[in-house]
């Protein structure tokens, strides 16, 4: 209905992502994550076509799902046998002291090594578990003797091999979030 001498409000701005479904995850954001889980190299597309929406919100979520932090980066995922890394090795690493400072110095120079592939914390005995790369035992044995028992604070060093891949790939399970809105 119009009114005599009164122009009419103008058509609300369209909302972006994240006023388009809030801060919660819908539906269709959690099948983007599910898809680039398994294929990053998607086009926006074929992404779009996969979750059921037209290119142009799939790229608007995508984008979203990025600047809040949800999708942190995108990699190959490479063979690390093909590349002549034969060995895995899982690093238990007990820490001389448990202070701050001493804390930071050792995650500091874990962070320097490029053998290591992941490190956390852990709980129960010792202080960090490393996932650690090597082209073979000789290579490994050296990178423990060389820098593993040398990094600072570090008072005592157990390895476990892996003796073979059951699952990997890294792909989080999805199943226990709920989309907003029950959509």
């Amino acid at each position: 209905m119009r009114t005599q001498g009164k122009t009419p409000d103008p058509a609300p701005a369209p909302a972006g992502p994240a006023e388009a479904h809030g801060a919660n995850l819908d539906r269709f954001d959690i099948a983007i994550l599910r898809e680039l889980q398994h294929e990053a190299r998607l086009s926006n597309a074929e992404l779009a076509a996969r979750i059921g929406l037209s290119a142009a919100p799939t790229w608007r979520r995508v984008r979203w799902l990025e600047e809040q932090g949800f999708i942190t980066g995108y990699r190959a995922e490479i063979d690390r046998r093909k590349i002549g890394l034969g060995v895995l090795a899982f690093v238990r690493i007990d820490a001389d002291r448990n202070t701050a400072e001493a804390t930071r110095v050792l995650e500091e120079a874990i962070r320097r090594q490029p053998e290591v592939i992941s490190c956390h914390y852990i709980s129960g005995s010792g202080t960090f578990e490393l996932q650690v790369m090597a082209t073979d035992l000789d290579a490994f044995s050296r990178f423990a003797l060389d820098a593993l028992i040398s990094l600072p604070h570090v008072k005592d060093v157990h390895t476990s091999f892996s003796l073979g891949e059951v699952k990997s790939g890294g792909v989080l399970p999805l199943g226990h979030l709920k989309a907003a809105g029950g959509a």
